[in-house]
């Protein structure tokens, strides 16, 4: 593989040291590698399909406060060895930053084992099975008589190793998979057509939802969406389907982040150990828990992760931060550096005592939203306004799809105006959330 050892590991820790050696304060090494699968299929005919290894490696060099950058795809002796020293070099040119640094606490056990990450299952899995299963989750959506049109349907898989190793003696690995199934469906005809996707990503393959399970799911969020009528503008109590949920708390991931404290551009400065919701509230980022999307023994500065609470019972108890972002607030890095900069681990408001029916059935009228398109959120005042599809409520039941509409709220009333938290968090992605009722927020029609 290289002179430089046997291992990426090996490779990682020599060329450490090899910085070190040629003037590098400080300086850390991370490299990957591994395989991945994609197919896309549509109308029964493969589209796309991609089956690739790789394998990379970045390095960070730290000169007298002053940082520089390079990575690279290829891993010989001679030419790691030049860009080492191009990096040392291009740092001494930069500017100093007296927050730059490896972090002082690193993972000192890393049980990546523990936290179950890797199905050997993956590695099994032949491409035509692969296919076959994005196959058989079109085909299975276009038998439905209502289901006019397919966006395609997509099948993956991925397996891989990541390693670290900087100059504080820290040197940890860990191997994980993924796979996930998903389909895009139309419904209708001409000016009254629908759409909607279906998907499942999981870490093992024995959890990932069937091609039936897929479809149907896909299917019924589809044609749901047929005869949608327009409204009036007026402000209703809204219900959040879980992914809905998972949405809103991607946004306010955005505001805890330590980067966009540090910048002051969330609505949530200098809120710390302050009430921003209700008793409902409870968010946490975990990246310990087993066998989830987000799960990793430690964060790409080698920081342990942990389980945080970011806000107990509507106390803002933490920021989400990388070391950087720590040393500008004066607080403790939480293990989030992702690719250099702060990402969830495992992102989720914790469930509640409720059952989605108990909490659709308890809404008068009112509005479950199902999809939302377009940006407008604001970090900076907390004010979101979307483009939105959802189905209208009354007297505690569905009645009719709704179209062309805009939600409009701020997530600091929302979050202290959320009434109803349901019972199940699905975890899809690594951030997630259970479904909820908003006390109010205005719905835009006509």
């Amino acid at each position: 593989m290289s002179e430089y050892g046997k291992s990426l590991k090996e490779i990682a820790r020599n060329l450490v040291a090899f910085g070190e050696k040629n003037g590098a304060d400080e300086m850390e090494v991370a490299a990957s590698e591994g395989f991945e699968f994609t197919v896309e299929v549509r109308m029964g005919e493969i589209e796309r399909l991609t089956e690739a290894g790789s394998k990379a490696l970045s390095i960070k060099v730290i000169k007298d406060k002053k940082t520089a950058y390079a990575s690279s795809e290829d891993f010989s002796r001679d030419i790691l060895e030049k860009l080492v020293l191009s990096t040392i070099e291009r740092a001494g040119l930069g500017n100093p930053d007296e927050f730059a640094g490896l972090p002082e606490e690193t993972a000192s056990d890393v049980n990546a084992a523990g936290l179950n990450l890797y199905d050997p299952e993956i590695k099994t899995l032949s491409a035509d099975k692969k296919i076959k299963m994005a196959l058989e989750t079109e085909k299975v959506g276009l038998a439905d008589k209502r289901i006019t049109n397919s966006h395609g349907a997509s099948c993956g898989t991925f397996e891989g190793r990541g390693i670290l190793a900087n100059s504080k003696g820290f040197a940890g690995e860990y191997e994980e998979t993924s796979c996930y199934l998903g389909l895009g469906l139309q419904a209708g005809h001409t000016d009254a057509k629908v759409e909607d996707y279906w998907s499942c990503s999981k870490r093992h393959f024995k959890d990932l939802e069937t091609p039936e399970e897929i479809a149907r799911m896909c299917i019924k969020r589809t044609v749901r969406q047929l005869g949608a009528r327009k409204i009036k503008t007026q402000n209703v109590p809204v219900v959040f389907e879980p992914g809905m949920t998972a949405s809103l708390l991607g946004f306010l991931f955005a505001c805890v982040a330590g980067t966009s404290i540090y910048k002051k551009s969330s609505f949530l400065v200098g809120k710390l150990g302050q009430r921003i919701g209700n008793e409902h509230v409870t968010i946490l980022d975990d990246g310990l828990m087993s066998g989830k999307l987000g799960s990793r023994p430690f964060d790409g500065e080698g920081v342990p992760t942990r389980r945080t609470v970011v806000i107990d019972k509507g106390i803002l108890t933490n920021y989400l931060c990388n070391t950087y972002a720590s040393r500008k607030l004066k607080l403790k890095s939480t293990g989030n550096c992702r690719s250099g900069g702060v990402g969830p681990n495992n992102f989720y408001l914790e469930p509640g005592a409720h059952t989605e029916e108990e909490i659709i059935e308890s809404v008068n009228e009112g509005m479950l939203l199902t999809r939302t398109i377009g940006h407008g959120l604001n970090p900076v005042t907390g004010d979101l306004s979307r483009g939105a599809y959802g189905l209208w409520i009354k007297n505690g039941k569905i009645a009719y799809p709704v179209m062309e509409i805009t939600v409009y709220g701020n997530l600091g009333s929302m979050l202290n105006e959320i009434e109803m938290v349901g019972k199940d968090v699905d975890f899809r992605d690594s951030v997630a959330g259970p479904m909820i009722k908003v006390k109010e927020m205005t719905v835009g029609g006509f």
